[in-house]
Parts: structure tokens; sequence; C-alpha cells
């Protein structure tokens, strides 16, 4: 199992030992959702990379975490936990929360 706490830490320091960006929020927003715009084009087209471009889109999110201090580990596990107790009811062929 993926310790994401670590990996977030490391995500990190790498940016800094790179010398990327780590101050600029709206920035590092941005370039997450050029990366997710990658991994659409790459699934799109089937092209080989396509996990390559997911990993890049992760590795965004967990730099960006880390920048805003959020335990992204934590979060994602309270997430599914919460999405598990979630009630839905098919309304015209598409699911509509009805309970959180």
């Amino acid at each position: 199992m993926i310790d994401l706490k670590k990996l977030q830490k490391e995500v990190y320091a790498n940016k800094v030992a790179k010398g990327f960006n780590t101050t600029d929020v709206s920035l590092e927003f941005g370039l997450a959702y050029g990366e997710l715009a990658e991994a659409f084009d790459a699934y799109r087209k089937k092209l080989p990379d396509l996990g390559e471009e997911l990993a890049d889109v992760v590795i965004f999110v967990l730099g960006l975490a880390e920048i805003l201090n959020v335990d992204l580990e934590k979060e994602i596990l309270e997430k599914v936990k919460k999405n598990k107790r979630r009630k839905y009811k098919k309304v015209n062929g598409v699911y509509v929360k009805i309970e959180d």
C-alpha cells in the first residue's frame, strides 16, 4: 500500500529540489488542469502514455496538497467513507443524491 503522506512530502521535496513552483497556488491549479487535459487527450486518442499522464495529474495534486498543508491521505479516506454512506435514486436515467 502506498503511504500518501510520505509520497506527498516526496513530491513537494522534488519540486523544491528542481526549483519548480511552490508558492503560486493559482499556477499549480492551472498546471494540474493542464495535466488532466493531457490525460484526457491520451485517453481520447488511445495513446500508450495514458497511465503516465494520469500519474502526472496525481503528482500535481499531491504537490498542491502539500503547498496548501492539506493531508490528502486523510481527506481521501474520509471522502471514500462519506461516499459509501450516500444514497442515490435514479431519476430520468440519472442518479441523484438523496441522502448524505
